[in-house]
């Protein structure tokens, strides 16, 4: 699988911090140790950088004693790897900082709650158009890259690693769904497969633990849990604590038990698709 830069920056951001604290250090002791301005470590230990500078990890390498040639071989690669550009990079004009796409990118698991929309990975091309255009952008070619960014981000679905996705989404959005963009119901039907599940939350449940929105967690192989929410316009905020993802995950299993069964919702999809048909 190829490497993520957002992925390997976060992930140095983090270790660089677990290195500081195993020295006994306040981040304005290593700070002053290492030489740099104020505030530069804690915009590195909080992921606020764009390109790592390897001779700056080395500096710190130093200041924590980091001495083995291996493990500070295996810090500089990793800030080597985080200097990278992803091919989102490319459609910064649609995709802001890509930090999304970026994190997507090296998942091993994603389940997301959607109330509103069908998730951008399980997209149809003519789906996601009128969804892009819905935002008020009437600019063709912002359209177009639009819709191609997204084409692009489900080509991980299709890789012999792909990520195991588990969507959960409510019956709203499926109503919002008109004749002319059925294939996007019909797709919903074709895509699932033992690593790929739809669920729905049915209008005739009432309110539920979502309603205020939905959200996104992602699971990673080395690295911690995170919890994407998607703001206005290009704006995103993950929550990395673990008392956020543990909240999140709790409503994401409270609103998975009170969907409709991946068969019943199945059938409910089905039903939805031959009413517009």
């Amino acid at each position: 699988m190829a490497g993520s830069p957002t992925v390997r920056r976060r992930r140095l951001a983090r270790k660089l911090r677990e290195l500081r604290e195993a020295a006994g250090l306040t981040s304005d002791a290593a700070t002053q140790k290492a030489g740099f301005s104020r505030g530069k470590l804690t915009r590195m230990e909080r992921d606020e950088w764009v390109l790592p500078n390897p001779r700056d990890i080395e500096k710190l390498l130093d200041v924590y004693k980091v001495t083995d040639p291996a493990e500070r071989g295996a810090y500089i690669t990793l800030a080597e790897q985080s200097r990278l550009k992803g091919w989102w990079v490319g459609y910064a004009d649609v995709l802001g900082k890509g930090a999304y796409v970026g994190m997507e990118m090296e998942t091993s698991s994603i389940r997301t709650i959607e109330t509103l929309l069908i998730p951008g990975l399980l997209q149809t091309e003519s789906y996601a158009r009128a969804v892009i255009r819905g935002h008020g952008i009437t600019d063709e070619d912002t359209i177009a890259r639009s819709v191609e960014a997204r084409m692009i981000r489900k080509q991980i679905l299709a890789r012999p690693d792909a990520p195991k996705l588990w969507a959960v989404i409510d019956e709203a959005a499926l109503r919002k769904i008109t004749p002319d963009l059925a294939d996007q119901l019909q797709y919903l039907l074709d895509v699932q497969r033992p690593t790929l599940r739809v669920q729905v939350l049915p209008n005739r449940l009432g309110p539920h633990a979502v309603m205020p929105g939905g959200f996104t967690i992602m699971d990673f192989p080395e690295d911690p849990s995170c919890v994407y929410l998607e703001t206005s316009g290009l704006n995103t905020l993950f929550l990395e604590e673990e008392g956020d993802i543990r909240q999140h995950e709790l409503l994401y299993d409270y609103a998975q038990a009170s969907a409709l069964s991946v068969d019943d919702s199945t059938a409910f999809i089905t039903e939805v698709l031959e009413s517009v048909t």
